[in-house]
């Protein structure tokens, strides 16, 4: 006993070193993980935020490009306008304002103006500009120079920018005035004014032609950004971001940090520039260090919680092991009693579930035959019935082409049968290299007997060029009849019904099918197994679900969307096939 009581002391101060020890380790530990942790995830989110911009800016050029090639094309047809020409070459423009007043609405443009060949406004859609003169101004001076559309582009006395396509009348070479349609770009800039972006464009000269920030119109960027700073919700967020953790910066707006991104606008050599905020991006980060934080406070709770009952609980363990040790025996007899139980109702069970997957996969078998096989028979019975009218009026030779095909689609259900037993291993053994524009073709005639007995537009766009990859030309065919039956299937309900068929090459071969169908409800479940919307006898769901797991094979992808104008868009994109890429392979 006098033992034990020489001893304790030293034991205790050893105890102590170890709990101020391990606290120490504690406290290191918390500052090296959270100071990693604000790198890694400033990083994270920084890219993040740097992606949406970059999608949000390819938007933004998008919207602009196609506004101003859609107004580009209204020069051209007016031009053309019976009731225009006559009006100028009458000198009679009573009717002329309502002629345009017609067209505004529908083309979404600010402004349309006729002039005579004096550059007076005869006719306009804003009738309080009807008898001004346009002579010396350049869209008018532009357009009488020259037989096609020409663009203008100037500032106003208020300083923001007209956008202005022009156009001469003419009849037998004859000048008779000049047509303006000025392009709506405000409400481009109205959209892209968010509170987290200040987005302009800039013309050739580095001018500012567009800008969600008025003041900045005309100006250089620098001078832009020396004159006018970033709106308020940016110097908010570049308030938020002044700590030790501030990210680099892309740019400054009067010395303050923000991201900056730069893309070129295929259109007169213009550039669009965007400033993006960090604010979501230190809420993120500082929401995750505040959890960390929380939770090694926590720890270090915790341990001076049992390092200060550690003395207490000593006394009462001694008692209690002798105790808790023939508990604890007791219970692990149980426990193994349990588990030994356990162990045998887990083997019935895994035996029932070999069985059931042995049921599913061969009723899964079962309907991928069953689907891929009922288009070669549906063919062979329409040849079959062509070819016993052919033998009964005599027609051998044309007889003779029936049979020929029905025995292509023989070795055709061979070869599908012969493909289903080697599902199991997909490999690459057997690939070689595969025209795509041959499969195209080949599927066509594969579907012609279904395609006689529907009044279908089917409209083949296929390139000069050969569309090589490297596969199965079964297997590729197989996927493309399944797409053109779902098309053909989806049409039926249309007056008229048309499929388009578009095979290009780029850096990849793409093959899009698109119909005018009603579209696709639930795109998360389209390429399911025995997901349809067929009625029951109609289909069982494979077709995609095979399609889509042969192009997976063939190292591709095979996506679906529904189309802006209505109808849904299969598309199989493959990589190309290159001769020295396999060469050196």
């Amino acid at each position: 006993m006098s033992d034990i009581d020489a001893t304790s002391p030293q034991q205790g101060g050893w105890g102590r070193w170890i709990w101020r020890l391990l606290n120490f380790v504690i406290i290191v530990m918390a500052i090296g993980v959270i100071v990693l942790t604000n790198q890694l995830l400033t990083e994270r989110y920084t890219e993040t935020t740097r992606s949406r911009a970059e999608v949000r800016m390819t938007l933004y050029v998008g919207n602009l490009i196609s506004e101003l090639q859609r107004n580009s094309i209204v020069p051209q047809l007016l031009a053309r306008d019976a009731e225009l020409i006559g009006a100028l070459k009458n000198n009679e423009f009573t009717a002329s304002s309502q002629r345009l007043l017609s067209y505004v609405d529908e083309i979404g443009a600010a402004s349309l103006m006729l002039l005579d060949s004096g550059g007076r406004t005869v006719a306009a859609t804003d009738r309080s500009h009807i008898g001004e003169l346009h002579r010396g101004d350049p869209y008018f001076i532009n357009a009488l120079r020259s037989n096609v559309t020409v663009f203008t582009l100037f500032q106003t006395e208020t300083g923001a920018f007209s956008f202005v396509y022009s156009r001469r009348i003419d009849e037998g070479g004859t000048p008779l005035g000049v047509l303006t349609v000025e392009v709506d770009l405000q409400r481009l800039v109205s959209g892209w004014a968010g509170v987290s972006d200040a987005v302009f464009v800039t013309d050739s000269t580095g001018a500012i032609v567009l800008s969600t920030e008025p003041r900045w119109n005309g100006l250089e960027e620098a001078a832009a950004l020396s004159r006018q700073s970033a709106p308020s919700a940016i110097e908010r967020a570049i308030r938020a971001t002044q700590d030790w953790t501030t990210v680099s910066a892309d740019a400054y707006l009067q010395g303050e940090a923000v991201l900056r991104q730069e893309t070129r606008v295929p259109f007169q050599g213009w550039r669009m520039v965007t400033f993006t905020t960090y604010t979501s991006i230190r809420e993120k980060v500082n929401g995750v260090l505040a959890l960390e934080i929380m939770g090694f406070a926590l720890l270090l709770a915790l341990v001076f919680w049992v390092s200060s009952r550690k003395a207490t609980t000593r006394l009462l363990f001694s008692q209690q092991e002798s105790a808790q040790l023939r508990a604890l025996n007791l219970r692990l007899q149980r426990e193994i009693a349990e588990r030994e139980r356990v162990e045998r109702t887990l083997q019935v069970a895994e035996q029932s579930l070999a069985q059931s997957s042995k049921l599913a996969a061969l009723g899964e078998m079962s309907a991928a035959v069953s689907h891929e096989l009922n288009q070669p028979l549906a063919a062979m019975k329409t040849y079959l019935a062509g070819a016993r009218l052919l033998v009964q009026r005599r027609r051998m030779d044309e007889a003779v082409s029936s049979f020929q095909r029905i025995d292509d689609l023989i070795e055709r259900m061979g070869a599908i049968t012969r493909q289903l037993k080697s599902y199991a291993r997909k490999g690459a053994d057997s690939f070689a290299p595969v025209d795509t524009r041959e499969a195209v073709t080949s599927a066509l005639a594969m579907m012609e007997p279904q395609l006689r007995t529907r009044d279908v537009a089917i409209t083949r766009t296929l390139p000069t060029e050969p569309a090589m990859i490297l596969g199965d030309r079964m297997r590729l065919e197989q996927v493309i009849i399944n797409l053109l039956r779902n098309a053909l299937d989806a049409t039926k309900g249309e007056d008229d019904p048309s499929v388009d068929v578009l095979l290009t090459v780029g850096d990849t071969v793409r093959l899009s099918v698109r119909d005018n169908g009603p579209g696709i409800d639930d795109l998360d479940a389209l390429f399911e197994p025995f997901y349809t919307t067929k009625q029951p006898g109609d289909g069982v769901g494979l077709g995609l679900a095979i399609s889509s797991g042969i192009v997976n094979d063939l190292g591709g992808r095979l996506t679906a969307h529904n189309a802006p104008e209505g109808g849904a868009v299969f598309e199989v994109q493959l990589p190309i096939y290159k001769e020295d890429v396999e060469a050196a392979e």
